[in-house]
């Protein structure tokens, strides 16, 4: 399944749900103090059974609407010329390389550690619940992008060689879109992403590929 599906799908669910998360966050709104980056659970009611068909009615229609898109992308893929020599090979992989870690970084300062830094992920805070689906999607977003990146980087010997020891610190990075979203994300989590960022931009100053920061909108995020 196309990548964009998986993502419009992930939004949709997430977007679906966040009335549900509202509703929760604003019952322990009101008995909380101020936490630093204290772990966080959600208790979301039960949904009426007319919401939950219409739920799953907004998501068939979104589902059918992202694979036309989708559709469209591949095409659009396909058109594209496919370098010939060794030479054209490696710029494209550069310039794919760039572009979707520029994504990842833009999608992680503007959602994730910029928000962290004001206290909007923090218990009480106002508009908790939709930063938290937003960091969610950011982190989800990054990972993926920076996966990409990564393969990208194999189409130029030295950007290879420069970002093979980021492996294991992207792969590190995968179920963090998930607890960001729950509101379980601290410190350690955000560094995390901000290490894995600025030593991906660090490797492609090394190979001649300068990373620019790309901030994706909440749109791009969930497609």
């Amino acid at each position: 399944m196309p990548s964009t599906v998986r993502f419009r799908r992930a939004f949709t669910a997430l977007l679906l749900s966040g009335s549900l998360l509202a509703g929760a966050t604003a019952c322990g709104n009101g008995g909380s103090g101020r936490g630093g980056s204290e772990d966080v659970s959600l208790s979301v009611p039960a949904a009426p059974a007319a919401d939950v068909e219409a739920a799953a009615a907004a998501a068939a229609a979104e589902t059918q609407a992202a694979e036309a898109v989708a559709a469209e992308e591949v095409a659009a893929l396909a058109a594209e010329p496919t370098p010939s020599t060794s030479a054209e090979k490696q710029k494209f992989a550069k310039t794919r390389f760039i572009a979707n870690a520029g994504l990842a970084a833009g999608a992680t300062y503007q959602w994730i550690v910029k928000p962290y830094r004001e206290g909007k992920f923090k218990k009480g805070a106002e508009g908790r619940t939709f930063a938290l689906i937003k960091a969610g999607l950011a982190g989800a977003f990054a990972y993926n992008r920076l996966k990409a990146a990564a393969e990208n980087a194999k189409g130029d010997p030295l950007l290879s060689k420069a970002v093979a020891p980021l492996t294991a610190g992207i792969a590190s990075l995968k179920g963090l879109g998930t607890k960001l979203r729950q509101g379980d994300a601290g410190d350690a989590d955000i560094s995390s992403f901000q290490d894995v960022i600025n030593g991906v931009k660090d490797a492609g100053k090394s190979a001649g590929a300068v990373v620019v920061e790309k901030v994706p909108s909440v749109s791009q995020l969930g497609g």
